[in-house]
C-alpha cells in the first residue's frame, strides 16, 4: 500500500528510473501478500525472498542475508523502505553496509514507546536514512531533534493515502458491504494483532468483552490475523465470537484484500484498532476510530483527525468504543494528504540523483 504510489509515480517519468521491486515474504499469507498486489495492480515482484516467520532476529538477519547479494548485483543508487516492519530495518542496514544511499519512506514517526519492535525499527532506519519523506509536520520535528540535518528532510505527505484515494471507487465497487450482510445499517470494524493486546489471556479476554459491551446492538467485523487466530484457539476463545454473519457480535473473517477491507471501513459506525494505517485510513474516511494502545506514532490522527486513544484498560476500552459509536466524525484533512505524496516523493528522488 506504502510503494504502490511510488512505482505509479516514477512510471510517469519514461526512462528517468530502473528499479527492482523485492518482496521479503515477512508477510506470506496470500490473503496478506499476493491479493494485495492485485487490488493495487502493482507488478509481481522481481524477487521474492520468502523469508517467512521467526523470531525479531531470525526475521532481520534472513532479509539482510538474501537482499544483500541482490544489491551487490543490482548495484543501485538508491534503496526505497518504506513503514516500520523488520524488512524495512534490514534492507537499510544491508544497503548502508554496501555504501548505497537509503531512502526511507514513512520517516520520523515516534511512539516514544520502545518496548514496541517498530519504535525500534524507525529509530534506527532513520538514523542511517540518506533521505527522510515525512507524512506531517511532527514527524519532520521528531526527527530534527534527534539530529538529522534539516536538509535530509522531505515533509512529502502520506502515501497511503495517496493509495485510498487511487482506490476507494474500486473499493465502492468490491460488494463488501453487501457481501458481509451489513450494507445499509450500523456494525464496526476490528483488527487486533499486537503481541501486547493478543498474546494474554486476560488482556485479550478484557478487550473483546469491552467492546461487545460497548456495542451490543451492533455486527462487528473481525478479519483476523493468523497469528491472532492461533490466540484464539490456544485460549479457547471461540465461544466469544459470533458464527452467524450479520447479527450482533464479534464475528471471525479471514484477512481481506484491500478492496473489500476498505469497502467496510468507510461504511463503518466505528473502526477499533491496534494498526497504525488504519488510523490514518480512518482520519481520511471521517470515520471514527478506537485504538487499542496507550501510545500513537501517529499524532496527527487525534489532533486533526477521527482517531481516540483508549488504551487496552476494559472500562476506557468499554467507555471509548461506546462514546466513538455515538459520536459524529468531524475532521479534518492533514496538511499534504491530497494523494500526491508519491509525486513529491518522486520529484526529490529526480532532484537528488
Amino acid at each position: 500500500m506504502k510503494i504502490a504510489p511510488v512505482l505509479a509515480a516514477m512510471a510517469q517519468h519514461p526512462g528517468r528510473f530502473e528499479h527492482r521491486l523485492v518482496h521479503t515474504g515477512q508477510h506470506y499469507d496470500d490473503r496478506m501478500s499476493s491479493a494485495f498486489f492485485q487490488d493495487l495492480g502493482m507488478p509481481r515482484p522481481d524477487y521474492n525472498l520468502e523469508v517467512g516467520s521467526g523470531s525479531h532476529a531470525e526475521q532481520t538477519g534472513k532479509v539482510m542475508m538474501a537482499v544483500e547479494p541482490l544489491l551487490q548485483e543490482f548495484a543501485p543508487d538508491c534503496v526505497i523502505v518504506v513503514g516500520d516492519v523488520n524488512s524495512t530495518l534490514a534492507c537499510a542496514l544491508a544497503a548502508k553496509k554496501l555504501d548505497l544511499a537509503v531512502a526511507h519512506v514513512e520517516a520520523g514517526l515516534r511512539s516514544g514507546d520502545r518496548s514496541m519492535p517498530e519504535e525500534i525499527n524507525r529509530l534506527a532506519t532513520d538514523a542511517i536514512s540518506d533521505l527522510l519523506f515525512t507524512t506531517d509536520r511532527s514527524a519532520s520535528e521528531n526527527l530534527i531533534r534527534e539530529g538529522v540535518p534539516p536538509s535530509r528532510i522531505h515533509f512529502v505527505g502520506n502515501v497511503m493515502i495517496d493509495t485510498l484515494l487511487t482506490h476507494l471507487p474500486a473499493a465502492e465497487a468490491s460488494g463488501a458491504q453487501r457481501r458481509y450482510g451489513v450494507q445499509g445499517r450500523p456494525y464496526a470494524t476490528l483488527t487486533l494483532h499486537r503481541p501486547s493486546n493478543v498474546d494474554s489471556h486476560a488482556t485479550f479476554l478484557g478487550l473483546v468483552e469491552a467492546i461487545q459491551r460497548a456495542i451490543p446492538d451492533l455486527p462487528v467485523i473481525f478479519p483476523i490475523h493468523p497469528r491472532t487466530r492461533s490466540r484464539v484457539e490456544a485460549f479457547g476463545l471461540e465461544r466469544m465470537f459470533t458464527r452467524n454473519l450479520g447479527e450482533a457480535g464479534i464475528y471471525l473473517v479471514d484477512p481481506l484484500p484491500y478492496l473489500e477491507f476498505l469497502d467496510l471501513n468507510r461504511g463503518a459506525r466505528v473502526v477499533i484498532t491496534d494498526s497504525g494505517g488504519l488510523q490514518e485510513e480512518t482520519t481520511m474516511l471521517g470515520v471514527p476510530c478506537v485504538t487499542l494502545r496507550n501510545n500513537t506514532e501517529r499524532p496527527v490522527t487525534i489532533t486533526d483527525g477521527t482517531n481516540r486513544l483508549a488504551g487496552t484498560q476494559p472500562d476506557k476500552v468499554f467507555a471509548a468504543v461506546r462514546a466513538a459509536a455515538a459520536s459524529v466524525a468531524n475532521a479534518s484533512r492533514p496538511e499534504k494528504w491530497d494523494g500526491c505524496a508519491a509525486q513529491r516523493i518522486v520529484e526529490v528522488l529526480l532532484a537528488a540523483f
